[in-house]
């Protein structure tokens, strides 16, 4: 079994609450899981409003398709969202063997 994650950590449009910024993140984190076959949550910088850190995760049997699953949510992730910014992303790969 292999387990790929990605974190990204995002700066958000014009963003003045907490209240805003889940009006953002909802909708940024449904559409990731909807379009690839990862499972998305926010996962940081949960008490600043225009920053957000978000986190990835894929598991399959094959590390090949775990790559080509994460390097397409590294490339169509900010293409798909220019209301935010990406300031930096992260990914890893680990085996069930590790």
């Amino acid at each position: 079994m292999w387990i790929g994650w990605m974190e990204f950590d995002v700066l958000l449009g014009d963003v003045h609450s907490l209240k805003e910024k889940r009006s953002v993140i909802r909708p940024l984190i449904a559409d990731l899981s909807r379009r690839t076959e990862a499972a998305a949550a926010e996962v940081g910088h949960h008490d600043l409003h225009r920053r957000a850190r978000i986190g990835l995760s894929v598991v399959a049997s094959d590390a090949a398709h775990v790559r080509d699953v994460l390097d397409r949510v590294d490339h169509q992730f900010a293409e798909a969202h220019p209301e935010i910014t990406i300031l930096s992303a992260r990914q890893g790969l680990h085996s069930s063997e590790d």
